[in-house]
């Protein structure tokens, strides 16, 4: 866990959390800085760096909702002992306002962004059903066999191991059960609904692709930090169990359409 210092706990930062972050590490240049009387030079430069890239840190989710030089300058100015240019009362209600703020700035991009890939997603779908080999179900559920097996299907209340891959619309992955070199071990009906009606149509010892349209996946939330509001999601999956029944005989496997 990070350590921080109390004089980068200020009201301000308070506010950074109202909005997530995913900016990257900033480089803070070093400064020549004159040592302070028994503090190794070095020490001192470092410290300030490490003040600075804190604060960057925590003030980047809402750099472009404040003024950093009039933050920078208030902030020298209580430092140097000059009198605050709000009271109480008032920080209490520009912090009140701000959150609000941010929270409601914080919906709308949701919401812009949740459409936005509403539409991509309708687009992708309505070409890849197109595609041979790709099947799609009354509820959007589109899959593809890529190995076959006469395997028995779970049921809903069953408890299944699976290992799987999956990948957001632009290709990049966000979970890989085989990185972990431990399959998943879930109940069908205790999982997203494209898992739930995906894993029922494959027999153990199958390995099928599916995708799934945001509504049956993390919907219009999605998943903060990880996965978009409304994001279409891919995921490669391979059937290897019922729990409490015998793994299925394999079938030659079926050659993978890309």
């Amino acid at each position: 866990m990070k350590t921080r210092f109390p004089f980068v706990c200020l009201a301000l930062l308070g506010l950074a959390a109202c909005q997530r972050s995913d900016t990257a590490s900033v480089a803070v240049a070093p400064v020549a800085l004159p040592a302070a009387p028994g503090q190794p030079h070095t020490q001192r430069i470092r410290a300030s760096q490490m003040v600075g890239l804190d604060l960057a840190e925590q003030l980047a989710p809402i750099r472009d909702e404040v003024d950093l030089d009039i933050a920078l300058q208030t902030l020298r100015e209580r430092l140097a002992g000059k009198p605050a240019v709000l009271t109480a009362a008032e920080l209490d209600t520009v912090r009140q306002e701000f959150g609000r703020h941010l929270r409601d700035t914080r919906e709308q991009q949701r919401q812009q962004l949740a459409a936005k890939n509403q539409q991509a997603s309708e687009r992708f779908l309505a070409a890849n059903a197109q595609r041979s080999g790709v099947v799609a179900t009354a509820s959007g559920l589109q899959y593809q066999v890529l190995r076959d097996s006469k395997g028995p299907r779970p049921g809903a209340t069953d408890t299944v191991r699976v290992h799987y891959i999956g990948t957001r619309l632009d290709g990049s992955p966000f979970d890989n059960s085989y990185e972990r070199d431990h399959p998943a071990e879930v109940v069908l009906n205790q999982v997203i609904a494209g898992w739930g009606e995906g894993l029922a149509l494959m027999p153990v010892g199958s390995q099928y692709r599916f995708w799934l349209p945001g509504k049956l996946a993390y919907g219009d939330n999605g998943k903060p930090g990880e996965l978009e509001p409304n994001a279409l999601l891919i995921f490669d999956m391979e059937l290897l169990e019922i729990a409490g029944q015998p793994l299925a005989a394999q079938d030659s496997p079926a050659a993978a359409r890309e």
